[in-house]
């Protein structure tokens, strides 16, 4: 199918397995390379996959910046070689950044599309992610004729996010995340699937799953999740599709998207569809107390 795009999600599992870092990247490698030499363009990974190093570092009053040092620094270089591969990309989850210059902490997804490098940094911080600064910007970038935002966690939560991306023609939103409970796997997944109807695109949501030492991520269960538009050219397939919720091992999740329903749906003017409202209509009421 020309221009189609095969995504497969992929939840990961943070319980201590392998006996060093290198070994766990590896093992990262190995799963993504095994969705590409299947089929798959793109690979999403959850929220705090690269935590998984945690356990294996020295002791340290400040694990997240020694993980940021021994990820950025040593193992992304081995990623970036290991997954420079024509016409495939990945988002590799997420991983404490630490910028240098401004000594910030970021909770950042390092995508790799075709070997060049991009990120997203979390926007909204959980309670418990108090060595983070937030982020500022959405990224949007280009693969296989899909405008694609990441999407992290909290941030599907913000509905003034989804305002943000109203009329910026975004195709697919990938939203790697981490949950301790099923109640929060929920408000992920209801949010994402309301993004898919509001902004009239696909969304994909990975879940982290797993026990570990760490304090960030004592303990994780979640789900892969796949939402579509709820509109006329989406109407003889299934809208969404969720996956059992988890604790534990490797899932996999794979679609195929086509580009051609979202251009039939935006340009149907006459059918209700909330993505076609115009930005302006987003601004012009006001509230008013009733007592």
């Amino acid at each position: 199918m020309a221009d189609s795009l095969t995504l497969e999600l992929l939840t990961w599992d943070v319980t201590p397995g392998p006996a060093t870092p290198r070994a766990c990247t590896q093992a990262i490698i190995d799963e993504v390379t095994a969705s590409w030499d299947t089929g798959a363009d793109l690979v999403l990974l959850p929220e705090f996959t690269w935590m998984t190093l945690e356990p294996l570092l020295p002791k340290s009053d400040s694990p997240l910046l020694t993980l940021s040092s021994l990820f950025w620094e040593h193992e992304l270089p081995f990623l970036s070689r290991a997954l420079a591969r024509p016409d495939k990309a990945v988002v590799l989850g997420t991983c404490p950044f630490l910028d240098t210059i401004t000594n910030l902490c970021y909770n950042r997804a390092p995508i790799l599309r075709t070997g060049d490098l991009l990120h997203q940094d979390k926007l909204h911080l959980t309670p418990w992610e108090k060595d983070f600064t937030p982020g500022t910007t959405v990224n949007l970038f280009t693969f296989k004729s899909f405008t694609i935002a990441v999407v992290i966690c909290l941030d599907i939560e913000v509905p003034e996010l989804s305002v943000l991306l109203r009329g910026q023609g975004v195709d697919l939103i990938l939203c790697p995340s981490a949950t301790e409970t099923e109640l929060g796997t929920e408000r992920v997944d209801r949010c994402a699937s309301a993004r898919a109807v509001e902004l009239g695109c696909h969304v994909a949501v990975s879940h982290l799953l797993g026990k570990s030492p760490s304090n960030l991520i004592d303990h994780n269960v979640g789900r892969l999740a796949l939402y579509h538009p709820s509109q006329v050219p989406f109407s003889k397939a299934p809208r969404w599709h969720e996956t059992p919720i988890e604790s534990t091992d490797l899932h996999r999740l794979r679609t195929t998207l086509d580009p051609r329903p979202l251009k039939r749906m935006r340009a149907r003017t006459a059918e209700t569809n909330p993505s076609l409202l115009s930005i302006q209509m987003t601004s012009p009421y006001k509230i008013i107390a009733l007592h």
